[in-house]
This record gives structure tokens, sequence and C-alpha cells, in this order.
């Protein structure tokens, strides 16, 4: 596996494989990688002839009390794994490398809206706006013909979805289902903030979630039904603080009334000094569930 920290090594790794005639596939990630990271390296494996992974913590898209300066930092290992994983070429730039000091200093932003409004939206100002000004730029350097985002993390790959639709980015976005722990946790670098009593009480998330879904299958409609549903089993759970736990639109992620094609159930909750999310997507009985690009 190659690792490249430049913008110059990556294009000229990149330009050599095109020159070649191989399609390119990417995940980027935070680092700190589990199973879950792993098996969407798999999907762009499978997807494309390379397969390009960055790991880039990314400081714009934090709040300013948010866990930037202790977000799980592990190099070392996290190319270890990519390398069994299958990975071809590692991007590990510094800020300096996405973010040009200049002079000027950086000053261009992706500010989106649509999906980007409500929930994690709300819940974290300027977040979309780092995350997606992020992805435009990795997505420049790398020219993939196929990026790869984990389904665990729904609003975010509605956003992305949305600004390639938008900005008309050629690049295919790929989801990659959730990834779980034997007792249902989903996989998450944040996992490791957990004490053993809170890792325990964090299981409520999936729990409430697989509550919901059971309502649903079993005829429910109305969504305030559904939202009642999910906090009460939340609430059962003393270490848990919800933030929201909402029935939206998979596409648009806006809330809706009446259960009717395709939806997704995303919660944010706090366990201890920990934030969690988590979602599930659904699709009432009866209705067809088409996936769109």
């Amino acid at each position: 596996m190659i690792t490249a920290r430049t913008a110059d090594d990556l294009r000229r790794q990149v330009s050599a494989w095109r020159v070649a005639g191989d399609t390119i596939g990417f995940v980027p990630t935070m680092g700190a990688l589990h199973e879950g990271h792993l098996s969407l390296v798999k999907i762009a494996r499978e997807r494309a002839d390379r397969v390009v992974a960055s790991v880039f913590v990314n400081p714009t898209q934090f709040g300013p009390n948010e866990d930037f300066n202790r977000y799980p930092r592990q190099p070392e290992k996290d190319a270890a794994m990519l390398e069994e994983a299958g990975c071809d070429l590692l991007f590990l730039p510094g800020v300096e490398t996405i973010y040009p000091p200049g002079p000027p200093s950086h000053s261009t932003f992706v500010e989106p809206a649509g999906a980007a409004e409500g929930l994690e939206g709300a819940c974290r100002p300027g977040h979309f706006r780092g995350v997606a000004t992020v992805v435009l730029a990795l997505f420049n350097l790398v020219r993939a013909d196929v990026a790869v985002f984990g389904e665990k993390d729904a609003q975010q790959l509605a956003v992305i979805r949305q600004m390639v639709r938008d900005l008309h980015l050629p690049v295919e976005i790929v989801p990659g289902p959730t990834v779980r722990e034997a007792d249902g946790l989903a996989m998450s670098s944040r996992n490791a903030y957990l004490s053993p009593e809170e890792r325990r009480a964090a299981t409520v998330l999936h729990r409430s979630l697989e509550a919901a879904r059971e309502l649903i299958q079993a005829g429910q409609r109305r969504a305030d039904e559904v939202r009642r549903r999910l906090r009460e089993v939340l609430n059962t759970e003393p270490l848990a603080r919800v933030e929201y736990a909402e029935v939206v639109d998979a596409e648009s992620f806006q809330p809706v009334e009446v259960l009717k094609g395709r939806l997704v159930l995303p919660l944010a909750v706090r366990v201890g000094g920990t934030r969690l999310i988590d979602n599930i997507r659904v699709t009432p009985p009866g209705v067809s569930e088409i996936s769109k690009p």
C-alpha cells in the first residue's frame, strides 16, 4: 500500500492509474478505524480497480466545545488495517494540505441547506458546512469514480448525495450498511470513550430502534407514535439523555407525519459524556423500496 501525504503525491499516483485505465474507489475517514470502515473498503474494492482511503480528522466539522483535540488518532494502526483490507493508497494529509494557509488564508466553504437542516445541523451548527467542504476538497483531489459512505451517518450521506447532485460532481455515491457489535451497538470510533457501564447502557439505542421497527411492521403509520416509542425505550436507561429521536424522509431528511415511502429513524443520545448517533432505514409494509443514487 502506498502512503501519500501531499496533494502532488496523491495526484501523481492517481493519474498513473487513470493512464493505465483503472477506475478509482474512495473511502474518506477520520481514522480510529474499525470493522465498519473496513466494510466500506471492501465495497469500494468490489466497485473499482483501485481503492484510496483518506485519514483526516477534519477541524472544520467540530464545534468549539466538541472533541476535536481528544478524537482518537492511531495512524500506524489505521495504515496496517487498511493495507490488510486491500487498500491501494492511504492519503494522510496535514491540515495545511486540505486548507491551504495562504496568504490569503483558506476562505472558501460549502454551505449546504436542505438535508443539512435540522437534527445534526441544528445540534451542531456549522458541522455540515465543514463536512461538505472537506468532502468536496477530497473529491477534487482524489477524482474517484465511486465514493463509499456509511449509512450510520445517515444525514451526512443525504447531504453528500445532495451536494453531488446539486454541483454535478462526477462521482457515484455508494452507501455501506451499518456494522454492529454482537449486542447491536453500531460500531463507532467514539465507542472507545465509553466506560464499561456506559458501554452496557449504550445498547439502548439499538433496542429503541428495533422496538420502533416492530411497531411499524405491525401497521403503525403515525410518526408521532413511532417517536413516542423511541423515547419510551430510550428513557428506560438512566445514563441516556436523548437529543433527538425522529422519523424523517430518507432523501430530504425532513420530518414526516404519516409513514410512507423510504424513511430513516435517526437518534442522537448522550450516554454519560459521550454523544452517540444511530439510525435504521425502514419502508412500511406494502411499499416497495427503490434505492435512489
